[in-house]
């Protein structure tokens, strides 16, 4: 057994479930795929690249900048949504890369992450990488800061992701990729675009009170309550605060994918809690992770040929 609790995998993406042997067609019920209706290998197992992110939109934006960044793109191509017969999830792909949206919260993505692993294993892709790029309120960094994830950690500021399992809670790491880390960050600086660090990310249930907000529909707590917290949690190293990380990098670690999470920052937290920020910059600002994203691919890819 290793440290989460399963068997050491060997196959290239690592589902750790013997009972999936025994099912004639694997159903990933909220993509709209299948084992026995769909031919996985031939639609996926090219895939080298997995990007994910909260909103449908966003993600097919990402497809159509990284068509045109890889010169895949097609003036007619209107890249269609592979999931389009569910309403939960939306994917697009071009070449050896994949987009995939997983809605907002651990839970949302937890369960798209169950499916997206079976598919790329099904489909026998090796050397995947998956990059999740998305938006976050940022500690003392001034707004349209990228933050790549040295480790997502909880609210109390440790770097464990906690699941209750048939009545127990299970507590699983939270490390992402160092290596991949720093090649993200060495692909920002010689983009030389804005400014982009690595640092803990905190992943809370709640865009609220967990994130101590003053703002919510209720707030038990003073101004100077959130702003001490605040600042325990940059004095814990903290740069940013979402609400998806934790279980991503558990469950892409546990399948043996490398992963990295690059988020940026709409506001510094320590001067506010709502985004007053324009529609022109805020567009800006979600640019920027698939541009440094896109500029590692493309990297990735060009250092093959």
């Amino acid at each position: 057994m290793d440290g989460n609790g399963t068997e050491p995998c060997s196959s290239p993406v690592c589902v750790n479930n013997p009972h999936l042997e025994a099912l004639k067609n694997d159903i990933l019920y909220h993509f709209s795929l299948g084992t026995s209706t769909h031919d996985l290998p031939a639609m996926f197992g090219d895939v080298k690249f997995v990007c994910v992110g909260g909103s449908p939109w966003r993600m097919k934006a990402f497809i159509e900048y990284i068509a045109t960044e890889l010169n895949m793109n097609d003036p007619k191509s209107e890249y269609p949504n592979i999931c389009a017969g569910t309403d939960r999830y939306a994917m697009y792909k071009i070449g050896p890369v994949l987009s995939v949206s997983h809605g907002m919260g651990i839970p949302s993505i937890a369960i798209m992450l169950h499916e997206l692993i079976k598919l790329l294993h099904h489909a026998h892709c090796k050397d995947v990488t998956v990059i999740r790029i998305g938006t976050s309120g940022g500690i003392g960094l001034e707004p349209g800061t990228l933050v790549i994830t040295k480790q997502s950690v909880d609210p109390t500021f440790l770097p464990r992701f906690e699941q209750v399992i048939l009545g127990k809670t299970v507590v699983r790491n939270t490390d992402l990729d160092p290596s991949l880390a720093k090649e993200l960050l060495q692909c920002s600086q010689e983009l030389n675009r804005f400014e982009t660090v690595i640092g803990n990310t905190m992943c809370t249930m709640d865009f609220y009170e967990g994130q101590g907000r003053l703002d919510g529909a209720f707030c038990s707590y003073t101004e100077k309550d959130k702003l001490d917290y605040l600042r325990k949690a940059r004095d814990a190293g903290v740069c940013n605060i979402e609400m998806e990380s934790s279980v991503f990098a558990a469950m892409c670690k546990m399948s043996g994918l490398k992963a990295a999470v690059v988020c940026v920052t709409l506001l510094n937290r320590l001067k506010g809690d709502q985004v007053n920020t324009s529609h022109d910059v805020l567009q800006d600002y979600q640019q920027r992770p698939q541009i440094l994203v896109g500029s590692y691919i493309k990297k990735k890819l060009e250092g093959c040929n």
